[in-house]
C-alpha cells in the first residue's frame, strides 16, 4: 500500500505542477482502483459502479486544488469515493421507497386476503355433511374453543362420546378433503 501511495502522490504532485502526462496517468490509475472499490460494494450493479468512478474522477479534477500535499492522497481520494457512494445509496433508497419493483409481481397471485373467509366457508360446508354427533363436538371444541366437558354438557353427550365424535369427525373430514383433491 505504501508503494501505491507514493506513486499516486508523486503523480498528483507532478500533475498539480502542470505535467499533463502525469495527470493522465494518475486518473487512469485512480480509475482502476476506484472500479475495484465500487464493484466490491455494488455487486450486481456494474453500471452504477462505473458511474461512481466517473463522478469521483470529476470531483477529483474539480477539487484537486484542495489536496493537501502533507496528507496521504489515498485517504483524500477514499473520502471522496466514500461520500459519492453514500450519496448514491441515499438516492437509491429514496427512489426505492417511492417505486414498487416490477419483479415482485408474482406476489400478486400468491394469497388473496379473502382466503381465510373462503376456508371458513369451505369448512362450514364440509361440517354440514357430518352427523350431529361428529359435527357439534368439532364445531364447539375445535372451532369455538370450548372445553370437552362444556361441549358434553351442551350437547348432552358423555365426555368420551365427545372425544370419539371429534376423532371420527376429523377423520371423515380428512377423507372428504382427500377425495375432493
Amino acid at each position: 500500500m505504501l508503494l501505491i501511495e507514493e506513486r499516486l502522490r508523486r503523480l498528483m504532485l507532478q500533475s498539480l505542477g502542470g505535467d499533463a502526462s502525469s495527470y493522465h496517468s494518475l486518473l487512469n490509475k485512480l480509475a482502476t482502483h476506484l472500479r475495484s472499490f465500487f464493484r466490491k460494494r455494488l455487486a450486481g450493479l456494474p453500471e452504477e459502479a462505473e458511474d461512481l468512478v466517473q463522478e469521483v474522477l470529476l470531483a477529483i479534477h474539480n477539487q484537486r486544488h484542495t489536496y493537501d500535499a502533507r496528507l496521504p492522497l489515498t485517504a483524500w481520494v477514499h473520502g471522496i469515493a466514500r461520500y459519492k457512494l453514500i450519496d448514491l445509496l441515499r438516492r437509491r433508497s429514496r427512489s426505492d421507497l417511492l417505486n414498487d419493483s416490477l419483479d415482485e409481481g408474482e406476489e400478486l397471485f400468491v394469497a388473496p386476503d379473502d382466503e381465510a373467509a373462503e376456508a371458513h366457508y369451505d369448512i362450514a360446508k364440509l361440517l354440514q355433511q357430518l352427523p350431529d354427533r361428529q359435527r357439534l363436538p368439532i364445531q364447539y371444541v375445535k372451532i369455538e374453543g370450548a372445553s370437552v366437558a362444556d361441549t358434553a354438557a351442551r350437547t348432552g353427550m358423555s365426555v368420551s362420546a365427545v372425544k370419539v365424535g371429534i376423532h371420527r369427525g376429523l377423520k371423515a373430514l380428512a377423507a372428504k378433503i382427500g377425495s375432493s383433491e
